[in-house]
């Protein structure tokens, strides 16, 4: 454990931040796999899941979570199923 104030902060907010940048990846995935398990059963609401699994590539891209190649990669390999 660090003794200076400053750094005792720095892992707190580390932790924080590493918990908020889990589960919005984990949220992220969870939004491909929805929508491609709908894809392969040929679903109803399969437009609506890869709007929203596209959404999820955006935001994590936006935050940083996933680099911009990335993201172009993901949303073209969903695009193809949709």
């Amino acid at each position: 454990m660090p003794q200076i104030k400053s750094a005792m902060k720095r892992v707190k907010t580390a932790e924080s931040a590493n918990l908020r940048n889990n589960a919005q990846r984990s949220s992220m995935r969870s939004a491909i796999k929805n929508f491609e398990t709908s894809a392969a059963k040929n679903a109803d609401n399969k437009d609506g899941l890869f709007r929203t699994a596209v959404r999820a590539i955006d935001m994590a891209k936006s935050k940083g979570l996933i680099k911009a190649n990335k993201a172009a990669r993901d949303k073209s390999r969903l695009a193809k199923m949709n």
